[in-house]
This record gives structure tokens, C-alpha cells and sequence, in this order.
């Protein structure tokens, strides 16, 4: 039995109802990072990527509620303590990007689709996970840290740290995002795509707030996090093979609930069902665009859903230069995959 007083099962329980909201999302709304992409970029149908604006703006609005209100300590969060890293951050945005395009979706979205019953996001999520930490405390370590030194932050690492007024500073850019967001796009006549945005945006907030009060609970023990899905990835495998002697967290909760909340949403759509990868090729591209994104999301300190919901809600200076990196990369992916590098004729 959990004890969900204790500061460890509580964070795992509200990364586990965050979750479900977020594979909710993806299956029924269709929140997705590269679909909006690809929307953008080839059909002129903007309302996915706007709907990121949409969650972004309620999640930075709701966030820096969450600080002025006490419920939040930033300089607790990972994206706040850390030093971050401008050649490393584009660099590893650019290389997840790239590796989302031949993947055919990011972590979260291939969580959402194994949730629907799609066997080759299995091994998008394994070999991601996997690469993930090879690179974090792996062979590929020492590399990492040789290159791009993971050390305190000695300076503001967001906006609001520099202005000092959190809530003014909070309800400024998100109204300002949520404007643009719905500003054209067809937004405003279509309710699904600005309900499921909202959600989401809530949802992001709430893993920070649930977090914090995780955090101390157990007097400093556990992290306060948010949704992210690339280092979860390998942590959720790693508590999969020794949870006889470790607790489930946060991230374990997390990935788990987007799984539960794809299944869910699959099922209510009656989109469930069994696929399998029936082309070698497109399984070869599949695990190196995986192999791709583990190593990016950790050199960017973030996935899309790491840098571009959760770290973009605290206003961190590293998320929109991760967010537009791995926009850029992943368009020259799409375009490598849809028509190719070859001149015109």
C-alpha cells in the first residue's frame, strides 16, 4: 500500500493524474509537437500549433500564480538551479527535432500512441530512454560533461527573476501568448482545440504545485518536477527492473499516466488497435531517429514537452531558444522525409 502522505508516493500520484490528463490530450485532442509542426508546415492549418501558444500561455500565467502565491519555489526546480548552456541547448534541440521527424513523433507522443496499441512506439520509447541516460550517466557522460559543464546557476535563469514581480511578469506574457494563440487560425470556432490547450496548460501547472508540496513533505527528498519525457523515459525502464528495491516517483507516475490516458482516449474514439512495423526501413529510421532524441533532450536540458511546456511556464530564458531549435530541426527533418533535399528541376 502507498502511503501517499509520504513526499515520494505523492509526487508519483500527481505525475500519474497529470499523465492521464496529457495521453487524454494527445488521443482525443491531438495535442502532438510534431503534428503541429507538420500541420504548420504543409497543410496551412495553424490550430495545433496554436494550441501550444494556448497551453503555454495558461501554463505561464497559472505558474507564476502558483510562485506569487507562495505554492511554488522556483529556484527549487531544475530548469531554475541549473546553469544553461546556448551552444548545447540549440545544438541538442536541433538534433532532438531532426530525430523527432524520422521518428515520427517525440517521446510523449509515442507514449500516447503505444497507448492506442501501437507496438513500434515501444521501441521508440525503449531505445529513447535508453540513449537518454547513456548520456546522462552513461558512456557518453564524460563527453557530455567535457563539452557542455552542467553547474549551478551563478545568474537569472527566467524573465521574472529579473523583474522580480512573478504574477505581473506571469499574467503579461501569457495573456500576451494567449492572444496570438487565438488570433486567427480559425481558433475561436474550433472549442476542442482551445479546451484540450487549456487542459494542458493546467496540467503543467499542477505537476509543479504537486510537486512542491511533495518536496516538503519529504523535506527536500524528492524534486520538484514537471512533465518531461525523455530522462522519465530511461528512469521508468530502470524502476520497471528494481522496483522491489526503489519507490516509483514522479517521472515513473507520469510516463505511466500518459500511457493509461492514451488507452483511455483510444478507447473512447474506438481508435485502439494493434500495429506493428511491417517495413524494415521504416524501423531502421524509427530507432535512429529514437537513438537521436535521448542524447538531444539531455544536451537541450529538455524535451518538447520538457522545455517547451514545463520550463517555457517558469519563463526560463533556455526554453524558447530549446522550443524554436527543435522546430527548426525538426522541420528539416519533415522536409527530408516529404519532398527531399534535392534541388527542383
Amino acid at each position: 500500500m502507498f502511503d501517499f502522505g509520504d513526499g515520494a508516493a505523492l509526487a508519483a500520484l500527481v505525475g500519474l493524474i497529470g499523465g492521464v490528463v496529457l495521453g487524454l490530450a494527445a488521443r482525443i485532442g491531438r495535442f502532438c509537437t510534431l503534428g503541429a509542426i507538420e500541420d504548420a508546415l504543409y497543410s496551412s492549418d495553424t490550430r495545433r500549433l496554436r494550441m501550444w501558444g494556448l497551453a503555454i500561455g495558461i501554463a505561464v500565467i497559472t505558474t507564476h500564480a502558483a510562485i506569487a502565491a507562495g505554492w511554488l519555489d522556483p529556484a527549487q526546480t531544475f530548469y531554475i538551479a541549473r546553469q544553461w548552456s546556448l551552444p548545447g541547448t540549440v545544438l541538442g534541440g536541433l538534433i532532438f527535432g531532426y530525430g523527432m521527424a524520422l521518428s515520427g513523433n517525440c517521446g510523449y507522443g509515442a507514449l500516447a500512441r503505444l497507448g492506442g496499441g501501437d507496438l513500434r512506439s515501444l521501441v521508440i520509447v525503449v531505445v529513447m530512454g535508453l540513449t537518454a541516460y547513456i548520456t546522462i550517466s552513461g558512456p557518453l557522460a564524460l563527453a557530455r560533461v567535457a563539452i557542455f559543464p552542467d553547474t549551478p546557476a551563478t545568474a537569472p535563469q527566467a524573465l521574472s527573476q529579473i523583474t522580480g514581480a512573478p504574477l505581473l511578469t506571469g499574467l503579461a506574457a501569457g495573456a500576451l501568448l494567449i492572444l496570438v494563440a487565438l488570433a486567427g487560425g480559425g481558433m475561436v470556432r474550433s472549442p476542442r482545440h482551445v479546451v484540450w490547450g487549456a487542459v494542458v496548460g493546467f496540467a503543467v501547472t499542477s505537476a509543479w504545485i504537486g510537486t512542491q508540496v511533495a518536496a516538503t513533505r519529504s523535506f527536500g527528498a524528492v524534486m520538484v518536477e514537471g512533465h518531461s519525457f525523455a530522462r522519465p523515459l530511461g528512469e521508468s525502464l530502470l524502476w520497471l527492473m528494481t522496483a522491489s528495491a526503489a519507490a516509483p516517483g514522479f517521472a515513473v507516475g507520469s510516463v505511466t499516466g500518459v500511457l493509461l490516458g492514451a488507452f483511455l482516449g483510444s478507447l473512447s474514439k474506438g481508435h485502439f488497435r494493434w500495429e506493428a512495423c511491417e517495413d524494415p526501413r521504416e524501423l531502421k529510421r524509427q530507432i535512429l531517429g529514437a537513438a537521436l532524441m535521448g542524447p538531444g533532450a539531455v544536451l537541450a536540458a529538455g524535451c518538447s514537452v520538457g522545455q517547451g511546456l514545463s520550463a517555457f511556464s517558469l519563463l526560463t530564458f533556455s526554453a524558447p531558444v530549446a522550443l524554436l531549435s527543435i522546430f527548426a530541426g525538426a522541420a528539416i527533418g519533415l522536409r527530408q522525409l516529404i519532398v527531399g533535399f534535392a534541388p527542383a528541376e
